[in-house]
């Protein structure tokens, strides 16, 4: 984690030298310093760095591709002359055990639109959540192990 603090300050100190702060010129600035400490990963320790910044990246695109899923399928639900959901709770099991890991995954399922989660439980083995259509539980859990989860365990195993 301290490799991602390193690449941020070099990000802004890119941006504080070219004396543009631009959202272009930061990510810029961002890229090429992940490029940077990529090319001294060995004398840093951080062999990992470039494929795990891919990974996090990757779970920031289904995030934001879940997110636009899900707000389309929660409006074509609301603009419906008949709302026919079944709203319900279903506990899902964790596969992700670290805390910030199950932490990372609740926000990520509470921002989606449609879900929200509600408990995890004192062994932190299982996650409680409200579904706004709870139709198909087991496909609900599904999506999840097989999208957030797989990510999560992919971008911080």
């Amino acid at each position: 984690m301290i490799l991602y603090a390193i690449n941020l300050l070099m990000a802004i100190v890119w941006a504080a030298i070219t004396g543009s702060a631009s959202l272009h010129n930061l990510i810029f600035g961002f890229v090429l310093s992940t490029l940077a400490l990529g090319l001294i990963r060995e004398q840093i320790n951080g062999t990992g760095y470039i494929r795990r910044s891919l990974k996090i990246a990757s779970l920031a695109w289904l995030f934001f591709v879940e997110l636009a899923k899900s707000a389309w399928k929660v409006a074509v639900m609301v603009v419906s002359p008949r709302l026919d959901i079944k709203p319900g709770i279903f506990a899902f099991p964790l596969t992700v055990t670290r805390d910030f890991e199950i932490t990372l995954l609740a926000n990520l399922i509470t921002l989606t639109p449609g879900t929200l989660s509600v408990d995890v439980s004192d062994d932190k083995k299982t996650l409680y959540v409200h579904a706004i259509d709870c139709a198909d539980p087991e496909g609900a859990r599904r999506d999840i192990a097989d999208g957030f989860e797989r990510k999560i365990l992919e971008a911080f195993a």
